[in-house]
């Protein structure tokens, strides 16, 4: 099973409501030359996400910056990387309401299962992927002021059990 992971507002929240300092997880802090909003991302998440028991992939336009900043932030491995086509050459079907992601994730897929986490899917999204993706898949939205969240993991674990 495929776990597809977005950074920004997803493992990166954007709401102003619930500053991250490093020192509230007691982790040294990144790299002088590492992305300054970094310590934004809660590392407990890595073992979180890993307990999934999915194949985590980069859904993510952070690209290489994924696994040289994120990945080690998580203490999760090098992870591989969607590699998006260029927005020019990418249609974006469903009057404009598909998220640009959506096809190649779904072409990334190649008829596994996944589990795609994004701030930004919308109802056009999953409409589109039951028509186009022949396995089972959960999108699974997440708000971009909070990123994951316990109940947003909880969820994600129960879908994965119930569809293994």
């Amino acid at each position: 099973m495929l776990l597809f992971l977005d950074v920004d507002g997803t493992l990166l929240p954007f709401g102003a409501s619930r500053p991250y300092p490093v020192y509230d997880y007691g982790f040294a802090p990144p790299a002088s030359d590492a992305p300054p909003l970094l310590t934004r991302i809660d590392p407990s998440l890595g073992p979180r996400l890993a307990a999934l028991r999915c194949e985590p992939v980069w859904a993510t336009t952070w690209m290489d910056d994924a696994n040289e900043c994120v990945a080690p932030w998580l203490g999760l491995p090098q992870l591989p990387l969607v590699d998006w086509p260029d927005p020019a050459e990418e249609g974006n079907g469903a009057g404009g309401r598909l998220h640009w992601k959506t096809r190649p994730l779904v072409a990334w897929a190649a008829g596994r299962p996944f589990v795609w986490v994004d701030d930004e899917i919308g109802d056009a999204d999953r409409d589109w992927v039951s028509a186009h993706h022949p396995e089972r898949a959960l999108l699974q939205r997440v708000d971009h002021r909070y990123g994951i969240t316990d109940a947003d993991l909880a969820e994600m674990a129960a879908w994965l059990a119930a569809n293994r």
